[in-house]
């Protein structure tokens, strides 16, 4: 599916401007980009957080479509019901429209809270697409460290400090845990790749039954970066394979969909971030180098799955 840039340009605004979100926060880019992937009329459900909280702050909101918030833990639950009402109602003739179901939240309410809820409704098979914002801790509740949260991170719940270099912990592969559910998309996605997320977005609206796309969301507050770096941020993600963008079609091929000409040093995406600057400290050198292990080891590993898949 191309991207046409006139034809974006023609469609209806569907999250508009004067929210609260912070400014460079990546979770309102990742909405906007995501919109453009249907023109069909659609129906959205987010979890509590910070996407939630700052775009729909009584009697405001910035949502142009019918908009539900739902617990931190549910978006998955909460969207499940709204498309079987949906397809009930339209096999009854009560409904004509063809209507699209995206239902968002962060990592944490994905990768912790809400994953039961989620697992259960791309098991069952309903036709949703599901939008991660990943920005890699609890931003909303005071930056504590989730699933998401990479390791030597520093959080408020995984500080470094004497007895710590952050959170220890490898962080989930989210994205290959949907895959395993065998369902019709999953995608890895940046928006520093932004005709790529459109595409994916495109490919996720027009499939049967249930798609997930995981999108890294820069926090300037949670990561401390200057707020005007936030697309550079992400493309560092996606240079230095940190956060290689690919997906895979019905469970089975996988298709990497940027391969850097030269893939950088993961130090270039870590010292771009205050969260990583005691990494960088005498004596850490082994931490950086675990770091850097850790990366090559997942990059590698995807270029072999690319190879068996084809």
């Amino acid at each position: 599916m191309a991207v046409n840039l006139k034809e974006l340009s023609k469609m209806p605004q569907r999250f508009c401007g004067g929210h609260r979100l912070c400014s460079g926060c990546g979770a309102s880019i990742i909405v906007r980009q995501l919109l453009l992937g249907t023109q069909d009329p659609v129906v959205v459900v987010c979890a509590t957080g910070c996407l939630e909280v700052a775009t729909t702050i009584y009697p405001y909101t910035a949502w142009e479509v019918p908009f539900m918030h739902n617990a931190f833990e549910n978006s998955a639950s909460t969207i499940s019901g709204i498309e079987t009402a949906y397809r009930a109602l339209k096999k009854k003739g009560k409904i004509k429209k063809n209507i699209k179901f995206l239902a968002l939240g962060g990592d944490g309410g994905t990768y912790d809270i809400g994953f039961q809820a989620l697992s259960g409704a791309l098991e069952r098979g309903h036709n949703f697409v599901y939008a991660c914002y990943d920005n890699s801790a609890y931003m909303n509740t005071g930056i504590q460290r989730s699933g998401a949260t990479p390791t030597g991170a520093s959080t408020t719940t995984a500080p470094a400090g004497k007895a710590s270099y952050g959170k220890p912990q490898r962080r989930k592969d989210l994205t290959a845990i949907c895959a395993a559910h065998n369902i019709p998309y999953v995608a890895q996605a940046s928006i520093s790749h932004w005709k790529d997320l459109i595409e994916k977005s495109q490919k996720a609206f027009a499939v049967e039954g249930p798609a997930f796309i995981n999108i890294l969301s820069m926090c300037h507050r949670g990561w401390r970066f200057p707020q005007a770096d936030t697309v550079k941020i992400a493309k560092l993600s996606v240079e230095t394979c940190f956060w290689p963008i690919y997906e895979i079609e019905n469970g089975e091929k996988l298709t990497i969909n940027y391969k850097p000409k030269e893939k950088k040093p993961i130090t270039e995406f870590l010292k771009a971030q205050g969260r990583f600057k005691h990494i960088f400290k005498p004596g850490n050198e082994e931490i950086l180098k675990d770091i850097q292990a850790q990366v090559d080891h997942d990059w590698g590993l995807l270029l072999k799955k690319e190879e068996c898949s084809k």
